[in-house]
């Protein structure tokens, strides 16, 4: 569980990030007011809908009797698959979900750190010759690194922690799938409401809130010999 817990938030934070990236620098590129505001407006509204919704979303998509993805393979040949008797393709739904749910709202911190770029170093860049891939590279990556690191310690202070409401209702404890979707949050939980095991859930949540603490410590006392001034404290 710590394990699972760790690897999906390392996967989620650099995803996120880059993904978060990538599309604030696509977003302040675009032209076309109208289609920005709309575009941005659409990135952003799955952050929120409720996991309980993208769980009934979820079952329409995937489900083994209704789903539309079952239906489409099913047309071509293809026998339906129960993506809750497998775990295997766990990992990659948790992530696309994860992503589709959040990468509109880190999305938005990124682009007001690229609207704040000074506005006349593209100018010089223009005049230099530099087209838009290298005052990308040059200018709006390099600016946002600060921006990045913080987001990235922030994040780094919550790795042992995940987003219960999404693997709780995605999961909904199914035991098959247990193995590869469990985290520290989901057992805290069963042990406290299904076992009614208090001791274990308050050592498991102690345990939980020291390794985020002594991850954050050794992740900022890193980054303060790399670069002191992109450190929290």
């Amino acid at each position: 569980m710590t394990r699972n817990t760790l690897l999906y938030n390392i996967v989620f934070i650099f995803l996120g990030m880059l993904l978060a990236v990538a599309f604030a620098i696509m977003i302040n590129e675009l032209t076309n007011k109208v289609f920005k505001k709309i575009f941005q407006s659409f990135m952003f509204l799955p952050y929120f809908i409720s996991w309980v919704v993208v769980q009934a979303i979820f079952q329409a998509i995937f489900g083994f009797e209704y789903g539309i993805f079952n239906h489409i393979i099913e047309f071509f040949g293809a026998e339906r698959i129960n993506f809750y008797a497998s775990p295997d393709g766990w990992p990659v739904l948790l992530v696309f979900f994860k992503m589709w749910k959040i990468v509109g709202y880190d999305c938005i911190v990124y682009l007001a750190a690229v609207a704040g770029i000074d506005q006349g170093m593209y100018e010089a860049a223009s005049i230099d010759g530099a087209n838009i891939w290298q005052r990308i590279r040059h200018i709006t990556l390099p600016s946002l690194i600060p921006t990045m690191v913080i987001m990235g310690l922030l994040a780094v202070g919550q790795i042992f922690r995940g987003d219960f409401g999404m693997f709780y209702q995605l999961v909904q404890n199914n035991a098959v799938i247990l193995k590869a979707a469990d985290i520290l949050d989901t057992f805290i939980y069963r042990s406290l409401m299904q076992t009614n095991d208090y001791g274990m859930s308050s050592a498991a949540g102690l345990y939980q809130s020291c390794l985020c603490f002594v991850t954050i410590l050794i992740v900022n006392k890193i980054v303060k010999i790399i670069e002191p001034d992109y450190t929290l404290f």
